[in-house]
């Protein structure tokens, strides 16, 4: 028989119980009737919070990324926007290798709107991307070119790093398309900024991370050589 629970639950019980489970165990063996077992309940009493296991992944992906609202290093205006990139770059890092087991997840959970990338996955934080930088002089059009260099290359880095501390993206199978979708209307940048954010840039993003990345390399060969 299982125990009645000690603490009432309720839907953000059931998120963090979820995240804690991801961070054991992985994605794949996440399961209503297990994540049930951990908090003491049949796991029929977790869908009066939450509709299903889907439902459940899109919620744990929200909150974790949510909470990075929560770190100090964000609290405060950036000076510049070097070093609001690098604030939140950081507390991105930090957060990913807190949960390298749920960092794929992020990865990969499909989006409210195709334009959205991770990791920075909510229109919550896309806007305060957005507006960060604008109040430090990016225009539209260059604030939107960040915002996809950025999330590039962070996802690019934080992946390899969260793969060698035990994340592992052949856990992540396919899923249904995500749930509850957020609506621009609630966020005036990215409302405005939609037709930018949609335009399909891939191929030269591409060329043109991989021309710095041969620049960021250029320098090693003249040090090499100066030897």
């Amino acid at each position: 028989m299982v125990n009645r629970p000690r603490t009432p639950l309720d839907r953000r019980r059931v998120v963090d119980a979820a995240i804690d489970y991801i961070d054991r165990h992985g994605v794949v063996d996440l399961t209503m009737r297990r994540l049930g077992a951990t908090l003491n309940v049949e796991a029929m009493a977790l869908y009066r919070h939450i509709p299903g296991r889907d439902q459940l992944l899109d919620a744990v992906v929200k909150q974790v990324i949510d909470d990075l609202f929560d770190d100090p290093r964000l609290k405060d205006d950036a000076r510049s926007w070097e070093e609001y990139i690098y604030r939140i770059a950081n507390a991105i890092r930090e957060m990913a290798i807190s949960h390298p087991k749920l960092f794929p997840l992020i990865a990969t959970r499909p989006p409210d709107a195709p334009w959205i990338r991770p990791p920075l996955r909510s229109m919550r934080w896309i806007e305060n991307f957005l507006s960060s930088l604008k109040q430090h002089g990016f225009s539209d059009a260059a604030a939107v070119t960040a915002y996809k260099a950025f999330t590039s290359f962070i996802l690019g880095a934080l992946l390899l790093e969260a793969a060698s501390r035990g994340g592992d993206l052949a856990e992540i199978v396919p899923m249904s398309e995500s749930s509850g979708a957020e609506r621009a209307e609630s966020y005036p940048h990215v409302e405005r900024l939609q037709s930018l954010l949609a335009e399909d840039h891939n191929e030269r993003e591409f060329e043109d991370g991989l021309e710095e990345l041969i620049e960021r390399l250029r320098p090693l060969l003249t040090s090499e050589n100066s030897y």
